[in-house]
């Protein structure tokens, strides 16, 4: 199943623009709030209208603003879970997933109700459950409508981490048997990496390249992207020659494992790359003193920067067990050539 999306839409701060092409796959929108992700599955759904575009779902054209062409939402076979569930409140839950099945499958309900947890909900109406339970029957309404596509708009924003942890394995087991494409849209970088296959930023309505989401945040290659995928420790930065950058903000002269481009304007690299060393040996190796620690839930978190400069402190992720081996000890860290994300934009 192909899609072929092509999208522009002024919005109040700016003008979003979309353009890509998936097929048979996992597709994840990944920005902050307020990027137009969520609008771009709302045009794609026709609740929204472009100001220009064409969007072609298996061939047929769902949009196009060149050929006055713009299906209306319930003719483009299309299966959306809303942030706000959408469910229709004066139907039961059964009644809700009945809605919109085709003739001949409603002996899936049972089965439908079983899967999402909802046995015995079957006459409630969507104000009497929680916001938890309105999520899954509107997670099971969309699969009941065997849609040609499934747009999921951060579809368990609404869960607490445990529920949030089932519903997301229900559909991680479900979409590689589902004989379609999937666009999920969300803010939370773990979940895009662990349901989608690849991945497009969003940033203020600008949509960069597409790419596979291991290759994303190994190398994210704009600043943008670099903060979505969760990089804490960002520097501005200049190429000083072949294989060396100087990150300005920390003070360092680092080693790269590939020759920085002209135009490197920064460096970031990950909490948890830093790796500890007993002595400054090699490139790469600097004293550091600690700024400041934080105890996580499984981990610790600590700041530290190179001694006496007044530079901004880089964050260290570490489990427990190997802080408190480190305690009493002068402490040196090492910058993995190979760690280094290397910015131009």
């Amino acid at each position: 199943m192909e899609l072929s999306v092509y999208l522009e839409k002024q919005l109040r701060d700016f003008n979003l623009q979309v353009d890509f092409t998936v097929k048979d796959e996992v597709f994840a929108l990944l920005g902050a709030s307020g990027c137009g992700k969520s609008m771009t599955l709302k045009c794609i759904a026709g609740i929204e209208k472009p100001d220009k575009g064409r969007i072609v779902l298996d061939g047929e054209v769902l949009f196009d603003s060149a050929r006055s062409i713009n299906l209306p939402p319930q003719r483009r076979q299309l299966g959306y879970l809303f942030q706000n569930y959408a469910l229709f409140p004066n139907m039961t839950v059964a009644e809700n997933l009945h809605f919109v099945m085709k003739e001949g499958s409603m002996d899936k309900v049972p089965e439908l109700l079983q899967r999402f947890h909802l046995t015995g909900l079957e006459d409630a109406y969507p104000g009497t459950l929680s916001g938890g339970q309105q999520q899954r029957v509107a997670f099971a309404r969309v699969l009941a409508a065997e849609a040609k596509l499934l747009l999921l708009d951060e579809p368990f924003s609404a869960l607490d981490s445990y529920l949030k942890w089932q519903l997301e394995t229900e559909l991680m087991d479900m979409l590689p048997a589902y004989d379609g494409t999937a666009l999920l849209v969300s803010h939370d970088r773990g979940e895009v990496y662990r349901l989608a296959d690849k991945i497009a930023v969003i940033n203020r309505g600008q949509m960069e390249t597409p790419a596979d989401k291991k290759e994303l945040f190994r190398h994210p290659r704009t600043l943008s992207a670099t903060l979505l995928t969760g990089c804490k420790n960002i520097s501005v930065a200049k190429r000083e020659d072949e294989s060396h950058i100087y990150a300005a903000d920390w003070g360092l002269y680092l080693k790269t494992s590939e020759e920085p481009p002209p135009g490197t304007k920064y460096a970031g690299i990950r909490a948890h790359f830093l790796e500890p060393r007993d002595r400054a040996e090699g490139e790469n190796v600097f004293p550091m003193e600690v700024v400041r620690v934080t105890e996580d839930t499984f981990s610790f978190i600590v700041m530290v920067r190179p001694p006496g400069k007044a530079v901004a402190p880089i964050r260290w992720e570490l489990a427990k067990k190997a802080w408190h081996d480190l305690s009493g000890r002068e402490l040196f860290i090492y910058f993995p050539p190979e760690a280094i994300m290397l910015l131009e934009d």
